[in-house]
């Protein structure tokens, strides 16, 4: 059935409104992190933003940022996983923010993909499969789409939480 222009206006105002849910997230988000800010007497930009269908909220700036990521990460996911929390508290809707904090998520998607495409290649030369060791979901979810730019490999995770791993395999 061809599309109506007030199937396209619906569709405009749902798309607009899902953008304004995942604003309101970051609001939400971007009030709790500054209150923890506040809290830790810690110095840090709040940047909120949306993309690719998910609120994302950057901190930068402070000097002691580094404290807030971790080892690995470790205290960046927790941070992210409480601020998901607030938001959903507050909102009363599940969020999937995004949190970043002194550039750390960026600079681990840009590593994990080249980690990803080396070993997709070494793969499709060598046809051996190769276990990666155990990585976060967004670890993981970057790796496989390095791993799905390569033709003849793919890639899959096995193994349960924590210790969840990427496989990359020929085929496909």
């Amino acid at each position: 059935m061809p599309k109506t222009a007030q199937d396209g206006a619906t569709e405009s105002v749902a798309a607009s409104s899902a953008e304004d849910q995942l604003v309101r997230e970051g609001d939400i988000a971007g009030d709790y992190l500054e209150r923890l800010l506040d809290v830790l007497d810690y110095d840090g930009d709040i940047d909120l933003d949306v993309e690719a269908g998910r609120a994302i909220v950057s901190i930068d700036g402070g000097d002691d940022l580094d404290k807030l990521v971790g080892e690995r990460g470790a205290v960046l996911e927790a941070l992210q996983e409480l601020t998901r929390l607030a938001v959903q508290q507050t909102s009363g809707n599940r969020s999937r923010l995004m949190l970043d904090i002194a550039g750390w998520r960026e600079a681990r998607r840009e590593e994990l993909t080249k980690l990803g495409t080396r070993t997709a290649k070494d793969v499709l030369a060598s046809g051996e499969s190769v276990r990666l060791r155990p990585m976060t979901p967004f670890e993981r979810k970057v790796v496989h789409d390095a791993v799905a730019r390569v033709k003849g490999v793919s890639s899959e995770s096995e193994g349960e939480e924590p210790r969840r791993q990427v496989v990359v395999f020929r085929g496909a």
